[in-house]
């Protein structure tokens, strides 16, 4: 399925910066970047569970926001992409 994955990390300080740091981080082991603090995750149920806990423990919640978006299965219909900056096939075969 497809997860969209949305934050906004306050940086007003040493502790935000270093949460933005480990957010960003996190989000990149499990999908891509399509903007800068938006990322697209093709994960099954387990590890969309595992990434939403572990953004969970990083982020203050009185301060930052996550934003979780399922698009499912049948997401390809679900997306259109206008401009620059085109993403890759998330589950196209990798070319080195």
């Amino acid at each position: 399925m497809l997860i969209l994955i949305t934050y906004d990390v306050s940086t007003e300080d040493a502790d935000g910066r270093k949460r933005l740091r480990k957010v960003a981080k996190q989000c990149v082991n499990y999908g891509q970047r399509v903007q800068n603090s938006v990322f697209e995750c093709v994960v099954d149920a387990a590890k969309y569970r595992q990434i939403k806990a572990t953004l969970e423990d990083i982020i203050d919640k009185d301060k930052d926001s996550l934003r979780f978006y399922n698009l499912g299965n049948n997401y390809k219909s679900k997306v259109t992409h206008i401009g620059i900056k085109e993403s890759y096939d998330i589950e196209g075969p990798l070319i080195f």
